[in-house]
């Protein structure tokens, strides 16, 4: 209950969000300049940061074995000697238990893709941005 909680919020926060944005927009009433998408690019990725950590500590400090049964899950220790590279790697995040259950959560690695991406996307348009207002205040088209 929990989880769909906190995702309930999110949607109506970003839900609500949007709404507010798209409105101004179709209206004409605002439109952001470079400096806004250099701020949406930087929290962007200080988003990516904290949604690494979150998936590097997921297994909840470096018992992986008391995650898992805290988790109601069986610890294999013979999996994790075998697979001892999918854990260690930087990505995609894994910390399995065992074959079928990982501690790091679903969302997680998809994220780390997303967030770079819309980061690199912000950052681009705001340079875009930054040198058409300069092209513009010299006159030059």
């Amino acid at each position: 209950m929990g989880l769909f909680s906190v995702l309930l919020s999110l949607v109506l926060l970003g839900g609500s969000g949007l709404w507010v944005w798209g409105r101004a927009r179709v209206t004409g009433r605002w439109w952001p300049g470079a400096g806004w998408f250099l701020g949406a690019a930087l929290l962007l990725m200080a988003a990516t940061g904290v949604t690494y950590l979150a998936g590097s500590v997921a297994a909840g400090g470096f018992d992986p074995e008391e995650a898992c049964h805290r988790a109601g899950q069986v610890y294999d220790d013979a999996y994790r000697r075998t697979h001892f590279d999918e854990y260690t790697q930087w990505f995609p995040l894994h910390d399995r238990c065992h074959a079928g259950y990982d501690l790091v959560p679903g969302w997680v690695n998809p994220a780390l893709v997303v967030l770079p991406v819309l980061a690199v996307v912000c950052l681009a348009f705001s340079v875009w941005l930054a040198v058409l207002h300069r092209r513009t205040k010299r006159g030059t088209p």
